[in-house]
């Protein structure tokens, strides 16, 4: 009896964007669809990192090196979550201007 290996689809999310173009595994849209999003979260990392400096520097505000590390990680979760939602829409106006025809 020959049985094939169970094999896991796909998911474009789950590519490091570096390998994301010569996926074999993915359609030139999901190719589109992924970058887009991703460069979509790449700005809105940019977006909350700006709106979390201080404008005043405070003795009360913990600016150590832990503190950094940990607002950066929850500014990267964030943007990506928001990307993944679809919510913010600069994606989809990625994704449409890179699969729209040319005029000639």
């Amino acid at each position: 009896m020959n049985v094939s290996p169970l094999t896991k689809p796909v998911q474009a999310t789950d590519i490091a964007p570096e390998r994301l173009a010569n996926n074999p595994a993915l359609t030139e849209m999901q190719k589109i669809h992924e970058a887009s999003r991703q460069f979509e979260a790449i700005l809105l990392r940019q977006i909350l990192a700006a709106s979390q400096k201080t404008v005043i520097p405070s003795k009360f505000a913990d600016n150590s090196t832990a503190s950094e590390i940990y607002r950066d990680m929850v500014t990267n979760q964030l943007a990506d979550t928001m990307s993944k939602s679809g919510a913010f829409g600069l994606a989809q106006t990625f994704e449409h201007q890179l699969t729209r025809p040319e005029h000639a």
